[in-house]
C-alpha cells in the first residue's frame, strides 16, 4: 500500500510538474509583456523559441535524418569524392563528433517542414525543462507518427510527464523507449488501458519479472484489457520463467497484441509451457468460470429486457399504427422461437381490432385488407424486419421514427461489449468438470530467441501449434483468428539436429509470410493440410 500511495502522489507531482512547465515560457514572457507564443507546426522554429522562452541555455539542434551517403550520390559523384580524401575524411571526423552532440532528428512525410513524422532522440539527458517544451510544441505536430527515445536520462517522474503529453498527440501510435532503466519499473503506465499507443518497445530496460508482472496485468486482467496495442517490444532485458508466465496471464484475456518480442531473456520451459498454454485451448480459473456467468447472465437479461420494452412502447401508443409495430415484435422474435408461434400470434391480434382481411395476413407489410392510412407504417415496419442490426438511425420520422431510437441503440449496447470486448464470452468447451476456450489466436508473431528453452519447451509449443492447425480449419474465413504465423525459437537450448524443432519448421514455414522457399524441386515442397 505504501508504494502504491507514493506512485499516486509522484503521479500527482509530475502533472503539476508539467503544467508548470508547460505554461513556464508564458509566465516569463508576460514579465516583459510579450504575448504568450504561439507554435507554428514547424518543430525547428516553435522548439528553438520555446527553449529560449524557458530559460534553457543550450539548445540542440533539430536536424532532418539524414540516409546513407551511398544512398546520397550517384555513382559518378561517389568516384569523385574518393580521390578528396583529405577533405572526406575530416568530414567524417566532423560528423562522428557531431553524433554525440544533443540533437532532435527528425524524419519529413514531405520536403514541408511542417510535415515531421518521426523524431529521434540519442544519448542525451531530457530535463523537466524539455519535456514542458516538448508538451507545448508536440501536439502542433499534426503528421507525428513516432518518437523514438534511446538512452534520455528519463526517471519516473519524468515518465509521467511523457506520459501526459501523449494524449495530446492523437496521431502519434509508435513509442520508442530503450537504454532507459526506470527505479520503479513504470512502463507499465504506457499500455494501460486508455493508452492509444499502437506499438511500444522497451528494449534494454532492465525489465524483470516484477516489472513483467505489471506488464502482463496492463495488457489484460479479469475486468479491463488493453485494445490498442499492436506490438510489443520485451527484448535484452532480464525476464525469467516467472516474468513469461504473468506476460502468458496478460495474453489470456488480450485479443489486441499480435507482435510480441521476448527475445535475448532469461526464459526456460517452465515459461515456454506457460506461454504455449495460452496459445491452445486452455482451462478457466474458477474466477474467470464466475465472471463468465456473471457475463452470460447479465447478456440473456439484456435479451429478454430488450423485448417487452419494445412490447411495452407498442400498447401504450393509441393509434391504429399500434397492430404494425406489434406484428413487427413478433417478427423480430419469430427468427428465435418457431415459425409456428408467429402463425398463431398474429390472426389473435387482427380478432381484436376487428379487421377482417380478404387476402392470407401472414406478412408484415399490410396486404389489402388494411386500412390506407397504415401504408407508411407498413413500410417503416418493413425497414426494422430487413435491418434489425442496422447501426445507424437515418432520420427522425414523425411516427415510427421514435420507436427505431429505443429499440437501435438497445441492441447496439448488448452487441458491442458481448463480441469485442470480453474474451471470456468465446464459445467454450465444456469437458473434465472443466470450462476450455479456443485460446490466444490473435498473436501472430512471436520472437523466443536468444533463450534457454530446450526440448520440452519445444514439445509444448508443438502441441499448442497442432491443436492451432486444426482449430483453423473449424475457422477460416475468421481473419482476426488466424493464430501464430511466426515463431522464432531459434538460438536457445536444444541440439541443432531436433526433431522436435524440424517438426515445429515443417507447421510453421508455410504459413510465415515472409518466408520463400527455393523454386527448385517444387514437388517436394510441404504441403499444408486442408
Amino acid at each position: 500500500m505504501g508504494k502504491k500511495g507514493d506512485r499516486g502522489a509522484k503521479e500527482k507531482v509530475a502533472g503539476v510538474i508539467l503544467e508548470e512547465e508547460g505554461k513556464n515560457a508564458a509566465k516569463r514572457t508576460d514579465q516583459h509583456g510579450e504575448e504568450e507564443y504561439q507554435c507554428t507546426g514547424i518543430l525547428e522554429q516553435d522548439f528553438n523559441e520555446l527553449c529560449s522562452r524557458a530559460g534553457l541555455t543550450k539548445i540542440p539542434k533539430v536536424t532532418v535524418r539524414l540516409q546513407s551517403t551511398s544512398n546520397l550520390f550517384p555513382p559518378e559523384e561517389s568516384n569523385t569524392l574518393t580521390e578528396k580524401e583529405v577533405p572526406a575524411s575530416l568530414t567524417q571526423i566532423q560528423n562522428k563528433y557531431a553524433y554525440f552532440r544533443p540533437c532532435i532528428q527528425t524524419e519529413l512525410e514531405h520536403d514541408d517542414p511542417k510535415s515531421v513524422r518521426e523524431i529521434f532522440l540519442r544519448g542525451w539527458k531530457i530535463e523537466e525543462k524539455m519535456l514542458g517544451v516538448f508538451s507545448k510544441c508536440l501536439p502542433t505536430l499534426a503528421n507525428l507518427q513516432a518518437v523514438h527515445l534511446w538512452k534520455v536520462g528519463l526517471t519516473d517522474l519524468s515518465l509521467f510527464s511523457l506520459i501526459a503529453i501523449l494524449p495530446n498527440c492523437p496521431t502519434l501510435k509508435t513509442l520508442t523507449l530503450e537504454g532507459n532503466p526506470l527505479a520503479e519499473g513504470s512502463f507499465y503506465r504506457l499500455i494501460g488501458e486508455e493508452s492509444t499507443l499502437a506499438h511500444v518497445s522497451l528494449r534494454n530496460n532492465n525489465i524483470g519479472d516484477a516489472d513483467a508482472k505489471l506488464i502482463g496485468q496492463a495488457l489484460s486482467t479479469l475486468k479491463s484489457s488493453n485494445k490498442s496495442l499492436v506490438s510489443l517490444t520485451l527484448s535484452f532485458n532480464h525476464i525469467s520463467d516467472l516474468g513469461a508466465g504473468y506476460i502468458a496471464e496478460g495474453l489470456r484475456l488480450n485479443r489486441s497484441l499480435l507482435c510480441l518480442s521476448l527475445a535475448h531473456n532469461q526464459i526456460g520451459d517452465q515459461g515456454a509451457l506457460k506461454l504455449a498454454e495460452v496459445l491452445g485451448p486452455f482451462a478457466l480459473t474458477h474466477t474467470e468460470v464466475v465472471e463468465r456467468r456473471r457475463l452470460l447472465l447479465e447478456k440473456e437479461s439484456q435479451e429478454r429486457s430488450r423485448s417487452p420494452l419494445r412490447h411495452a412502447d407498442a400498447k401504450s401508443s393509441e393509434r391504429p399504427s399500434s397492430l404494425v409495430s406489434n406484428t413487427t415484435i413478433d417478427k423480430l422474435q419469430a427468427s428465435k422461437q418457431s415459425r409456428s408461434a408467429s402463425k398463431k400470434k398474429e390472426p389473435s391480434k387482427k380478432e381484436e381490432k376487428g379487421q377482417a382481411s380478404a387476402a392470407g395476413g401472414g406478412g408484415v407489410g399490410g396486404g389489402p385488407g388494411f386500412v390506407p392510412a397504415k401504408k407508411e407504417d407498413a413500410k417503416q415496419a418493413k425497414k426494422m424486419v430487413s435491418t434489425p442490426e442496422q447501426k445507424v438511425v437515418r432520420g427522425k420520422g414523425a411516427k415510427s421514427g421514435a420507436k427505431e431510437k429505443r429499440s437501435l441503440p438497445l441492441e447496439l449496447e448488448v452487441m458491442e461489449p458481448t463480441e469485442i470486448m470480453n474474451p471470456l464470452l468465446e464459445q467454450a468447451e465444456h469437458r473434465d468438470g472443466k470450462v476450455f476456450l479456443p485460446g490466444n489466436r490473435v498473436l501472430i508473431n512471436l520472437n523466443l530467441t536468444w533463450n534457454q528453452i530446450t526440448e520440452q519447451g519445444l514439445k509444448a509449443f508443438l502441441a499448442a501449434m497442432e491443436s492451432q492447425q486444426q482449430a483453423s480449419k473449424a475457422t477460416a474465413g475468421v481473419k482476426w483468428q488466424m493464430g501464430l504465423l511466426r515463431l522464432s525459437l531459434g538460438k536457445n537450448r536444444f541440439p541443432a539436429e531436433s526433431k522436435t524443432f524440424a517438426r515445429l519448421q515443417e507447421l510453421m514455414l508455410p504459413r510465415d509470410p515472409t518466408y520463400r522457399q527455393l523454386p527448385k524441386a517444387p514437388d517436394e515442397e510441404l504441403a499444408v493440410p486442408s
